[in-house]
């Protein structure tokens, strides 16, 4: 009998959950997913951030809750970001041992011990000019920056963070952060390095949570220039020589064909981060009913995996998880 035509049908093997489910090739899991957290000083504080629907500004106390709630969905950790009480020109509260973010870290791993803790390197959250390091004629001075980010990581090594995450995008910070790390006896502390950080307009939203949006000029002098896909891989193998035991693309969404481009090129352990305006665009689209909300998140967070990405740092990540552990049920 001969066959009939076409020879070849893959709608087979789509008919059913169950097939698909067999034959699927990429896995999304609670546990590959990063939640953003912003903390600041005080109790009892749970600010919400207009442009970023359902997240907040939230106290120690409050940001020890989501974490507990985030851990008991599976999800793979948090990532902090930290709003001083004060500001200066150099964003000495970075590396203050009282700090919010030194603060959160300590009662994170007294409460959630099994939840990995990484922390935000950067200036921009503390300096009162807004930008990502020491101001020297206008110009963020890159050499004069490395010391200031070895000591806030250090100090939130010295807290207990499990990965500290410096994303200032300075040359060479990932050698001074190992080595300063190094010599406080802290060498199991993991940097997962902001390798390929590029200058985007989807950062906005963020600038409102972390409170860091530069007062002048912008951070193009030493973010990367969107047009670039090679000085990626450059940065990546850069940091990772420096001593990075992880990498990240930021943004994600935007940018697929770098992260797929950064993994085939150093295999290495590679985060992706779905930033703010990516998640507050579907959000907005999704309560204005232009689309299906939970399948737009579910797509998005697919496609950042199916391009290489190991983990996703994603505001969604809570939803996501939930909605993972429905569609197990």
């Amino acid at each position: 009998m001969t066959a009939s035509f076409p020879e070849s049908r893959p709608r087979r093997l789509r008919r059913t959950p169950a097939l698909r489910q067999l034959v699927r090739e990429t896995v999304l899991a609670p546990s590959q997913l990063v939640l953003p957290l912003f903390v600041r000083g005080g109790t009892g504080i749970r600010q919400p951030v207009g442009s970023l629907p359902g997240v907040a500004q939230t106290s120690v106390d409050e940001l020890v809750r989501d974490a507990e709630a985030a851990s008991a969905l599976g999800i793979g950790g948090v990532l902090l970001f930290g709003i001083p009480d004060r500001k200066d020109e150099i964003g000495s509260n970075a590396w203050d041992p009282r700090g919010p973010v030194q603060n959160a870290v300590r009662e994170l791993k007294r409460s959630v011990p099994d939840l990995v803790v990484i922390t935000d390197v950067c200036m921009c959250e503390y300096t009162d000019h807004g930008h990502c390091g020491v101001l020297e004629g206008g110009d963020v001075a890159n050499d004069a920056t490395l010391e200031l980010l070895a000591k806030a990581a250090v100090s939130h090594a010295e807290a207990g963070a499990d990965i500290v995450a410096p994303s200032d995008m300075m040359d060479g910070r990932v050698g001074v952060i190992r080595a300063a790390l190094d010599d406080a006896q802290y060498a199991n502390t993991v940097i997962l390095s902001y390798a390929a950080k590029y200058a985007s307009a989807f950062y906005g939203p963020f600038r409102e949570a972390a409170e860091s949006a530069p007062r002048s000029g912008d951070r193009r002098g030493y973010q990367m220039d969107p047009p670039n896909a090679d000085e990626a891989v450059r940065e990546a193998l850069q940091d990772i020589a420096e001593g990075a035991d992880a990498i990240m693309v930021k943004p994600a969404g935007p940018y697929l064909d770098i992260v797929a481009r950064v993994k085939a090129a150093t295999r290495h352990p590679l985060a992706a981060y779905q930033v703010s305006g990516e998640y507050a665009m579907i959000r907005a689209a999704a309560e204005r009913g232009w689309i299906d909300g939970d399948r737009a998140m579910m797509e998005s967070l697919i496609g950042i995996r199916r391009a290489g990405a190991d983990m996703i740092v994603t505001y969604f990540a809570v939803d996501a998880a939930r909605r993972l552990r429905a569609d197990r049920a």
